[in-house]
Parts: structure tokens; sequence; C-alpha cells
């Protein structure tokens, strides 16, 4: 495929993570159709981008190097797949986290498409050999997992089905390194991919503290916020060990290995998150923070403009 063909992406469902796949792409100078088979919602969904563009190019936030009206007019909306998917070398499906609805929604891709263009999955939690096992040709299928929400928080996880080509990762890592987001390449697939096992890890053993009432809450996010947190921004794991010992990671290994061996075998079973005793880490959350949609709302905006001072705190480093 020539570069000149490489100019039109389609993004299929046009919800929270759809919306914010367009917007990205578009920050790279690619065309973007936007999809939705509720009848307006594309439209709708472009209303919105369009008020989210402005404002993030009133804060200097707006990724790029077009301004937002450039980016704007690289949008169009659809209510018809086979004219959302004309000219597309690259299709992001960002539907229902359901894998029936996925399963047929690709199925209806590979109809309409020739046999070169790229299917990609937004999926969380679904592996690919599961999402794309009714298409025919699964070679040109990857999942690209983003991180909520993808506008601040880079990282894509590529995820190959068994029977991905390699050109197709490479493809896809290209496209998403060149709209600014940062790919990983998994080398085959896993259930959880690697940022939600890893996640899991820091949720089952944050929740036992909890439990076991060595640590509240409150205290136990402040250990993420205020001390591993800090380091997690800029360096990983593995380099966080490499610089923590005089001669780098084998040295770190021989000076607390051992320690690391007696603490993992000192942890429990995976913890029940729906007993009684759920019960109660959830009511402690809840005086921290309220679950009603005004209080969540409010913190969810304050989560996304410190993600956002964050991403220009990294972009300038």
């Amino acid at each position: 495929m020539s570069s000149s063909d490489m100019k039109s992406i389609t993004v299929i469902g046009s919800g929270l993570i759809g919306r914010s796949w367009a917007m990205v792409f578009a920050s790279g100078g690619y065309s973007v159709k936007i999809y939705d088979n509720q009848p307006g919602q594309a439209a709708k969904a472009i209303t919105e981008i369009r008020k989210q563009l402005e404002e993030l190019e009133e804060a200097h936030m707006l990724r790029g190097e077009l301004t937002a009206m450039q980016q704007l007019t690289l949008l169009s909306s659809y209510d018809d797949l086979a004219q959302a998917l004309e000219g597309a070398f690259f299709v992001q499906e960002c539907v229902f986290e359901q894998l029936e609805v996925k399963q047929s929604v690709f199925q209806d891709i590979e109809c309409l498409v020739g046999k070169d263009v790229i299917l990609s999955s937004s999926t969380s939690c679904l592996v690919p050999s599961n999402v794309f096992s009714k298409v025919q040709n699964k070679r040109r299928c990857l999942v690209s997992h983003p991180v909520n929400p993808p506008y601040y928080v880079k990282l894509v996880e590529l995820v190959p089905h068994p029977e991905t080509e390699a050109t197709v990762m490479d493809t896809t890592h290209a496209v998403m390194t060149k709209v600014g987001q940062a790919p990983v390449r998994l080398k085959r697939e896993i259930d959880g991919f690697a940022l939600n096992r890893v996640q899991a890890a820091i949720i089952a053993e944050s929740w036992r503290l909890v439990q076991d009432g060595v640590i509240s809450v409150k205290d136990i996010d402040l250990v993420m916020s205020e001390g591993l947190g800090m380091r997690y921004a800029f360096i990983g794991p593995m380099e966080t060990m490499h610089l923590n010992a005089p001669e780098g990671l084998e040295d770190y290994m021989k000076r607390y290995g051992e320690g690391i061996t007696r603490v993992l075998n000192s942890f429990g079973p995976v913890p029940n998150f729906f007993g009684d005793g759920a019960k109660s880490i959830v009511n402690e959350m809840c005086e921290l923070i309220p679950s009603d949609q005004q209080h969540l709302s409010a913190r969810r905006e304050r989560r996304d403009q410190l993600l956002m001072g964050l991403a220009k705190l990294k972009k300038d480093h």
C-alpha cells in the first residue's frame, strides 16, 4: 500500500472512545470518517469534538501541527457503513464491549473493504482470537487497546491475533507513532493484555491491605499517587530497579531479590471483591468521594485536567 493510499481512517462507534480516537487520528493529519449505526449520533459526535478541540486550542493543549479548524475539516460523519469505509486503509472499531456485537461488526466490515485494509479493535478485555473469530482473513486483524482518556494518556497496546502478519503490526505501530500515541507491542495475545494484568496485581494487593486492616483506602491511594506513581509517570518498574542499585538490575536482584521473593510468597489468595468485607471498602471510598454523578463528574474532570498538565510536562521533557 503506497503512502498516498494511507490517508483515510474509519472509526466505528461514536462514544467516548470513538470520539477520542477520531481526535487523535485527526491531530496526526488523517482524514477520519466516523460511523455510528444510530442515525444522527456520528454527526452529534462531531459537534462534541468541535467543542473539545476549541477548548484544547484555547488551553494550548491541542495535539498535532494543525489548528482546531483544520482538524475539524478532516472529520466527517456517516450513518451508512459502506460509505464510511470507502477509501479507508485502517478501521478502528469502538463499539459496545460485548463479544457478539464486535464479532458481527467485523463480519459486516469485512464484506465491504479490500483484503489489505487493517481491522483494529479497541477492546480492553476480549482477546483477538475471540473478537476476530468470524473474520475470514485474520492476517490483517489486531487489537489496539487505548487507555482512558486516550487524548492525554498516550499508551496503546498492540495485540496480535495468532495469524496477524508482522507488516500489519508494523503499519499500525507507525500510524500510532505518527499521531503521537505511545504504542507497545505484545508478542502474543494473553488475557488482560499487559496493562490490565499489571493493574490487576496492584488492585489485588491494595484491596488486600485495606481488607486486612493494614492501611486505609485514602492512604493506599497516597502510596501510589505520592510514592510509586511519581516515578512511574516517567520511568517503569524495570528501569526503576536498574537505577536503584549502584550497578544496575543484576545488582538490584542480588541485593533485594530474596526480600521480594519473601514478600511475594506472603501474598494471600485473590481477594473477594464482592462479600461483606468488600462493602466496607466501598463505603470508605464513598465517604471520601460520594458515588453520585455530581461528585464523580467533578473528580473525573479534575483527573483529566491533571493528566492534561502531566501530558504537557512530559511533552516538554
